[in-house]
């Protein structure tokens, strides 16, 4: 193993630097992208039941005892209940936005590990033959098998680059796609979780109203 990457030259030990990386942050986002760890089933749970006042009490009590992208999302709705619901909205939405981009925090850097590495391995590549065909022109072509095993050298470093794009591009896919499902689903779950409470305030304020009217009449 290490022969293999001596042989690449100076750009195959670049190359182990830039897998290094890639395997950091494949680890911190599978980590950090855990369903538990985005919105946990107790809060969701909470979520779906809540109904009266005592019930977004202990919501944000739970919010606040698993702290989790979700629960600050529930947090922000709860704090702008005294808002209208448009305005509560658009906090909510701007929070979220925030939120999501920490979820993507090191995604980038996973798509640029993906473009780069193809890109390092061919330039090890061409330097290895560069070095190769210079030596060939000062000693001439007297073994063919040495040709041949200069080359397999030089492409030592393509090898290693494809290698490490590969992984790394299924991992951001996946990453991706999965911090989008999980925003579309937090979205429905807040979006249910204000309709109700705006609605319940509406049904709360027109009941006084329509006993006015009767004794009104």
């Amino acid at each position: 193993m290490w022969q293999f990457l001596v042989a690449g030259g100076p750009f195959m030990f670049a190359l182990v630097l830039t897998s290094l990386v890639s395997v950091t942050f494949i680890i911190e986002r599978g980590l950090a992208l855990r369903r538990e760890k985005v919105a946990p089933s107790e809060i969701e749970a909470a979520l779906e039941d809540c109904r009266s006042s005592g019930q977004i009490q202990k919501l944000q009590w739970l919010c606040q005892q698993k702290p989790s992208t979700l629960a600050r999302l529930v947090e922000s709705a709860i704090q702008h209940l005294g808002w209208p619901k448009t305005d509560n909205s658009e906090a909510v939405q701007t929070r979220a936005r925030h939120e999501v981009v920490q979820l993507e925090r090191g995604l980038v850097v996973l798509e640029v590990i993906v473009g780069i590495a193809p890109l390092l391995g061919l330039v090890g590549t061409l330097h290895g033959l560069i070095t190769l065909f210079g030596d060939i022109g000062k000693s001439g072509l007297n073994d063919n098998s040495t040709v041949a095993r200069g080359i397999a050298i030089a492409l030592n470093t393509t090898l290693m680059g494809l290698l490490i794009a590969i992984p790394s591009l299924i991992a951001w896919s996946y990453y991706t796609k999965k911090v989008e499902s999980l925003a579309v689903e937090m979205e429905s779950l807040l979006d249910d979780f204000l309709r109700r409470q705006y609605r319940d305030q509406t049904v709360g304020e027109a009941a006084p109203a329509e006993e006015l009217r009767k004794k009104a009449s």
